[in-house]
């Protein structure tokens, strides 16, 4: 391994993404309110203080992401009701979201995925946001 070129940001965003199947924001808020989908916002406080809160999502920072996950930790949220869970996560602008998703995929959560171009996207496309 030590004869190995490190990878940059750009291509370990490619590589992990390469694994899963990344949504849209349309086909997210359908996910959702069909009962299909949990959509996960990382965002810091202070992004989500200024630009407001897609409704129905569970908030969980990017630091604790995969503890209250995992569906076999004890620190986990009650949503997080097993591995088959369909997970959104989602970032500022789906970039963080994307590394999010493959650490949950490390924790066997296969279905988890993100949102392509991340809050700024959800709010562009004009889907519901709450002050």
């Amino acid at each position: 391994m030590s004869g190995e070129r490190p990878l940059g940001i750009d291509e370990l965003l490619e590589r992990v993404r390469a694994g899963y199947a990344r949504v849209a924001p349309r086909e997210a808020y359908e996910a959702s309110r069909a009962g299909e989908a949990l959509l996960v916002d990382i965002r810091y406080a202070a992004l989500r203080e200024r630009d407001g809160l897609i409704p129905g999502a569970l908030v969980v920072e990017r630091n604790e992401l995969e503890w209250r996950l995992d569906p076999r930790g004890s620190h986990r949220v009650p949503e997080a009701t097993g591995h088959d869970l369909r997970i959104v996560v989602i970032c500022n602008e789906g970039y963080a979201s994307s590394l999010a998703a493959a650490s949950l995929h490390q924790l066997g959560l296969r279905r988890a995925t993100d949102l392509v171009g991340g809050f700024q996207a959800w709010r562009a496309a004009g889907l519901p946001v709450t002050r």
